[in-house]
């Protein structure tokens, strides 16, 4: 069911963000957590009528923190093989999207039958990722997975924010509107998964930068 497999990758990756970071940022990172499943059950990010709507609000938040963590120095002790390979999640997360594209809950264009394709970030991180941790990646490659994945995550992120009820650029009919993120636990997509990819990405240029 795609809830279980929602709630089992964010929670995975919130602890594994939780514990590279420190205790402190953990505590931080699961009341987010427990805050986005809150303000979900309540309907608060329903409100598409709102402006600016909840969501969009939450999202640029957690977009901001993000990028604060990336380039705190946090976790600069991670090897870039380990950056590279926590990326992984977004395979079998694809696979849950779809299948949540199968039930009805998600329109197809944000599924690998529609308009996403950051499934290929999932499953070449595992490779790159591989040859990182035995420092045989060159950084051209670095460079170059590191840039799809993050055109990839921008894409996926654009084609969620105008599948909206806000803007509804693929139809207003109820199974071209990406609604279902304002439900628990599939907030946690949003909440956690997308943040979760982009701080690899935002960690990943911070080091090849460096």
């Amino acid at each position: 069911m795609p809830a279980i497999g929602i709630s089992i990758l964010a929670l995975l990756m919130a602890a594994l963000v939780a514990r590279a970071s420190g205790w402190r940022v953990g505590v931080g990172i699961f009341a987010i957590l427990a805050f986005e499943y809150f303000i979900a059950a309540q309907g608060v990010l329903k409100q598409w009528e709102r402006l600016p709507p909840a969501l969009m609000v939450m999202m640029a938040v957690l977009v901001i923190l993000t990028l604060l963590l990336a380039f705190s120095g946090r976790l600069d002790h991670l090897s870039t093989g380990v950056i590279v390979l926590s990326q992984a999640f977004r395979l079998p997360l694809e696979l849950v999207m779809h299948q949540a594209y199968a039930d009805g809950l998600m329109p197809k264009q944000m599924s690998f039958s529609g308009c996403n394709f950051d499934i290929v970030s999932g499953a070449t991180a595992l490779v790159v990722g591989a040859l990182a941790l035995r420092g045989a990646a060159p950084k051209w490659l670095l460079i170059a997975w590191n840039l799809l994945g993050t055109l990839l995550l921008l894409t996926i992120m654009a084609i969620a924010v105008v599948s909206t009820p806000v803007f509804e650029v693929f139809g207003t009919a109820p199974d071209q509107l990406n609604t279902w993120i304002a439900d628990p636990p599939y907030v946690w997509l949003p909440g956690v998964l997308v943040p979760s990819a982009l701080l690899g990405h935002a960690l990943l240029w911070r080091r090849l930068r460096g």
